[in-house]
């Protein structure tokens, strides 16, 4: 073990400040369901709210009142996805690297590590928008990945986690292609359309 050093959490930068660091699976995935809002979900939706808009009161219309809703949750979405796009500082794991960046963990690494009860664990440091526990996918500016940030095999770190510190060994930091779970269209995303005559 090479060295021992004390890692603190920072706090999350404010969304919208900063950079958006982004592996670019994790980009495809926000383009694919911008493009899926914006070509077929809105567009059903503003199909069912201009069949209900000509079915009378307006004000008792629930399938024009839950429509305009919706519209606007999309709206907000595709706002929200654009801006997170426009930020987005693509960073490849398995882009070439040399010197240090071989071997330190930075954005996009994959870490092996073992914990003081003597777990082993392996998590993948990703953008905030790629975030997936179930893989193992953790955000960059998540206490876990702040500590493990810089490190390198051999280097021990305590994490101050809320339930008390952890103490950590780094065994491995690796590149290599972080598979992101691509979007999927959600189950009956145009059923609404369906059952209304036109």
């Amino acid at each position: 073990m090479r060295k021992g050093f004390t890692r603190r959490p920072q706090a999350e930068e404010p969304a919208g400040h900063g950079k958006n660091y982004i592996t670019p699976s994790g980009l495809d995935r926000l383009k694919h369901e911008r493009h899926f809002l914006l070509t077929r979900e809105r567009p059903a939706v503003v199909q069912v709210v201009a069949w209900a808009a000509g079915n009378g009161d307006r004000s008792e219309n629930a399938d024009y009142q839950y429509g305009k809703r919706r519209l606007r949750q999309i709206d907000a979405r595709i706002r929200f996805l654009t801006k997170r796009i426009e930020a987005a500082e693509v960073v490849d794991p398995e882009a070439p690297r040399s010197g240090l960046r071989m071997v330190k963990a930075f954005f996009g690494a994959t870490v092996r590590y073992v914990t003081a009860t003597g777990e082993e664990r392996v998590v993948s440091i990703v953008g905030t928008d790629e975030v997936d526990l179930e893989r193992n996918h953790i955000s960059w500016v998540s206490p876990l990945g702040r500590a493990l940030m810089k490190t390198a095999a051999g280097d021990e770190i305590v994490l101050h986690a809320p339930r008390g510190p952890e103490y950590l060994t780094v065994l491995e930091v690796r590149y290599e292609r972080i598979a992101v779970e691509p979007f999927r269209e959600p189950l009956g995303a145009e059923v609404s359309t369906n059952g209304h005559d036109r």
